[in-house]
């Protein structure tokens, strides 16, 4: 079963200005491998609150290939996978913004949310934020580095899998009362969590 974390960085706040996308791949209950890309937004404006979140200015991404350039060098890694996000209803909606803005159709994948996870399993945590779980697990990171945060989010699902007694991460909706979020062609279904 494939599971892989992603998140994306934007240039300003318009969701389709992915200016950056980390992904990690888990396999038998470990990573085993972390990719950052940059991405050449289609309008170039890099607002200063976002640059002073991530550090990416427009130089940085000049030279880089623009969102369906990026993402189909990982088109074969998503078919079929379980995707997971850090806050998944953000990066998703930076990704289907990004494929509506390029006028792409939505790959066919199930999603959950880490943070949602994260909420039901560690209700003691007095937040659920990356640098709050990295600091519950023991891990340091450059938060708003996207490889970084995709990194974080695996290891985070990885001791939610484990805390549930789920061998994958596809197994842990069914033991929290989770949902799991799809895309799919014609359109996409949202993560949700049943309150307890």
């Amino acid at each position: 079963m494939k599971t892989i974390a992603i998140d994306f960085e934007t240039a300003n706040e318009q969701r389709g200005s992915a200016c950056s996308v980390g992904l990690a791949w888990i396999e038998d209950g470990r990573v085993v491998r972390v990719e950052e890309r940059l991405i050449r937004p289609r309008d170039m404006r890099f607002s200063s609150f976002n640059i002073a979140i991530h550090g990416i200015r427009p130089e940085h991404v000049e030279d880089a290939g623009e969102f369906p350039e990026v993402m189909d060098e990982f088109i074969d890694d998503f078919r079929g996978a379980t995707m997971v996000a850090h806050n998944a209803s953000f990066d998703f909606s930076v990704w289907r913004a990004c494929l509506d803005l390029y006028r792409q159709g939505y790959p066919e994948l199930s999603y959950l949310c880490s943070v949602k996870m994260a909420k039901n399993v560690w209700p003691h945590l007095t937040s659920h934020r990356l640098n709050v779980l990295a600091h519950h697990l023991g891990l340091t990171f450059a938060h708003h580095n996207s490889a970084e945060d995709a990194k974080i989010c695996a290891e985070a699902t990885l001791a939610i899998a484990r805390s549930v007694g789920a061998a994958h991460a596809h197994e842990i909706p069914a033991r929290i009362g989770m949902t799991m979020g799809r895309l799919y062609a014609g359109g996409y279904a949202p993560c949700t969590l049943r309150m307890r």
